[in-house]
């Protein structure tokens, strides 16, 4: 399969590292690791073993990297102004667009400027960042579940669960794609904001009683938020317990998303992450009080645009 990444990140370099090495054509849309992989490969380090790309297909511009049959885009949604413009040039008549971008909206602008029939979302959980330019770092999980934007369950995804299976991430077609994108955010509102406030790691807020109780009470209030939106079926307070537990066993050291994009002075996801939920939300009756607060918050810190 011929797949272009938008957004090679880390998430995205990281998947399509995997991809490339299991045999698909894999087209990288890259800014600031150009120079390094276009030199001297691609490096990925994880505890699932270490492994090099010697040769890696890197592009400045996607006008130049042509057709493919999948855009895989993990972009940083607070770049969203120009996804489509990056997109665009990628499509063939067939081309399926899958985005495991934080948050929602994501789905919505794409189907939006090139149709819904084109349109798969994914939740990917995993902890991985960059290291120096053309280095990787996968500290820990790294599934990915995905589904139709249009819903239900299609043979299209089931095919990429299975390619990416194939290439050694575990993946999972699903019927309601609004679900899982909830269940996201029930891990990535509190501690993607928390941590980026505090500067302080998902473990140390667990291991204090007060975070800990603040970080429940957030989940919980996600938990209605989604609730209220028609799903396919309720995400369960359990569900919660779980990501507590998953947290302190997996990623307890690990620095989320917005935590580093804080400390590196880059803009932060919070259209996608906290005010279109808030949104959504809203538009059902249901308050979500410290989601609204950590939004607040978390502007407060952001550049002021004139």
């Amino acid at each position: 399969m011929k797949i272009a990444v938008v957004g090679a990140g880390a998430v995205g370099l990281y998947y399509g590292s995997l991809l490339q090495r299991a045999g698909h054509e894999v087209r990288f849309l890259l800014r600031r690791d150009y120079d390094a992989i276009t030199r001297s490969g691609l490096t990925v380090t994880s505890p699932r073993g270490d492994f090099h790309l010697e040769e890696v297909r890197g592009f400045r511009n996607s006008c130049d990297m042509g057709a493919v049959d999948l855009v895989l885009i993990a972009l940083k949604a607070f770049a969203n102004q120009h996804l489509v413009e990056m997109v665009r040039p990628l499509l063939g008549s067939d081309t399926a667009l899958l985005t495991v971008q934080n948050g929602l909206g994501n789905e919505e602008l794409l189907a939006d400027a090139f149709g819904g029939d084109r349109v798969l979302g994914g939740v990917a959980m995993i902890g991985v960042t960059r290291g120096e330019p053309g280095i990787v770092n996968h500290m820990a999980l790294g599934s990915i579940r995905l589904g139709e934007f249009s819903g239900g369950r299609s043979l299209r995804s089931e095919r990429l669960a299975a390619m990416f299976g194939d290439a050694g991430v575990t993946c999972e077609a699903v019927a309601d794609l609004r679900k899982i994108r909830w269940e996201k955010l029930v891990w990535n509102i509190p501690f993607n904001g928390l941590c980026a406030l505090t500067n302080q790691t998902p473990g140390t807020l667990l291991a204090n009683p007060a975070t800990r109780c603040l970080v429940a009470e957030i989940m919980d209030e996600v938990i209605a938020g989604g609730n209220a939106q028609g799903l396919s079926e309720p995400v369960s307070r359990e569900y919660r317990d779980e990501m507590l537990t998953s947290t302190v066993q997996h990623t307890s050291d690990y620095r989320p998303s917005m935590m580093v994009d804080r400390l590196e002075g880059r803009p932060l996801e919070l259209e996608a992450i906290y005010r279109i939920p808030l949104c959504y939300a809203a538009q059902q009756g249901v308050p979500m009080v410290r989601v609204g607060m950590l939004n607040a918050l978390l502007d407060l810190g952001e550049p002021v645009h004139p």
